[in-house]
């Protein structure tokens, strides 16, 4: 009968989640909420939403919220819930869906549901433990500037006698990264994960201007997640090296709000789909490690730019290096990063534990728009020789060393 009873003992440990409560835990909390417009500039076809993740460790608070937004900044809100929680660095991640945007007529509401959702998350705090990897699958994108019989790189809404307009053939053009990144954070008491953070590489506009508010692709991958779980969770959608990455499935686009043609969302749904059942295989195969101790260590950098063509421009950006657990490395990134840097940040951080790049993701500072690799910016395209705002050559390169130089000056005390 004793042996009866230490065997089932031994499977109650094995079968038991292994995340540590000993005296250096995570703290964890999140939540969700809608900030579809309350006065919509467009029909609305989805949903969008704000989903904050709060982080505690030895007294240092990180804080993210995704956005299901093309673009956003607001200093003065960062600043606030900063003070109010004690958030020693707080960061807006932009899902970059062309189908979602914030007016004057929402500005305000918009305001007060990310306020709302970084309370919520603070007020969700609990001890949790993190877990991370990637998975590869096959190719739902492509890299959107294509190398033409003449040597020169056009986007790929441009065709010409060899590659047709808008890539109907679903040729995967390269460089991409077919992987997706999972940080999972789990609730110590009930061993349920409560958050997953999806970092992913891909431009969310499959049906480009379809002159209605939605996600695209990404919210209905983050459904996918957060309906595959049986207990509550929040899906963060953080977008990595996405400025020339493009999805596979694509719809040409409507020509106006008039254009009586329905948009493709099956399209969009698809693709969320296939990144959801890649993002939720990888989640429920991710266990923390029990040797693990809960830290969180950050240092953020900024350097000075002018405009590329523009000379008048002045782009002061502000980027971080994120370390948790000593562990998970993150390059979290205003702007929107070419996928080289991904790539090489992923080969360079390898040893160093499970690397992400962040991209489209502002704490403080300017926003850069598109930041391509000097290789990029030297063949051309659109993102990368020409097009809103163009930062100097080489600006992109600077940062990413930047980001190299100074994760080994947290991580191993390097002094510059």
């Amino acid at each position: 009968m004793r042996k009866i009873i230490f065997a089932l003992a031994m499977v109650a440990i094995l079968l038991s989640p292994v995340c540590s409560s000993g005296a250096r835990v995570m703290r964890g909390g999140t939540a969700k909420t809608n900030i579809t417009p309350v006065k919509p500039y467009y029909p609305v076809h989805d949903s969008v939403y704000a989903r904050a993740l709060v982080l505690e460790a030895d007294s240092m608070r990180l804080g993210f919220v995704s956005l299901d937004l093309g673009g956003y900044t607001n200093p003065g809100l960062v600043e606030r819930l900063r003070k109010r929680h004690g958030i020693d660095r707080l960061f807006f991640s932009l899902s970059h869906t062309h189908s979602s945007r914030v007016t004057p007529e929402n500005a305000a509401y918009v305001e007060r549901q990310i306020e709302e959702a970084v309370d919520g998350a603070v007020a969700d705090m609990s001890d949790v433990c993190l877990s991370s990897g990637y998975r590869s699958f096959p190719p739902i994108a492509f890299n959107r500037l294509i190398m033409r019989d003449n040597g020169k790189v056009l986007e790929s809404w441009e065709g010409d006698d060899h590659w047709l307009a808008v890539n109907p053939e679903c040729i995967v053009h390269g460089p991409i990264d077919p992987a997706v990144g999972v940080i999972k954070v789990e609730d110590v008491a009930s061993g349920t994960p409560k958050a997953v953070v999806m970092n992913f590489a891909c431009h969310p506009d499959v049906v480009w201007n379809n002159f209605e508010v939605s996600a695209d692709y990404v919210g209905y991958a983050a459904r996918y997640v957060e309906e595959a779980f049986d207990t509550p969770v929040n899906c963060l959608f953080i977008q990595g090296g996405a400025g020339n990455q493009a999805p596979l499935f694509k719809d040409g686009g409507r020509e106006s709000a008039d254009d009586p043609r329905p948009a493709k969302y099956h399209l969009i749904e698809r693709m969320g789909k296939l990144l959801g059942i890649e993002a939720v295989k990888l989640t429920k195969a991710l266990y923390p490690d029990p040797r693990q101790e809960a830290s969180i260590q950050i240092m953020t950098d900024s350097l000075c730019f002018t405009g590329r063509q523009d000379k008048s421009l002045d782009y002061n950006v502000h980027f971080s290096n994120i370390v948790l657990n000593n562990n998970i490395v993150i390059a979290a990134v205003p702007g929107e990063p070419f996928i080289k840097f991904q790539i090489d940040w992923k080969n360079e951080m390898a040893p160093e534990g499970t690397p992400f790049l962040f991209g489209y993701t502002w704490g403080s500072g300017s926003w850069p728009v598109y930041l391509p690799d000097i290789r990029s910016a030297s063949l051309g395209g659109f993102g990368a020789e020409y097009g809103p705002g163009m930062i100097e050559y080489g600006a992109g390169d600077k940062i990413y060393n930047r980001l190299t130089e100074n994760h080994y000056r947290l991580t191993r005390g390097i002094n510059p």
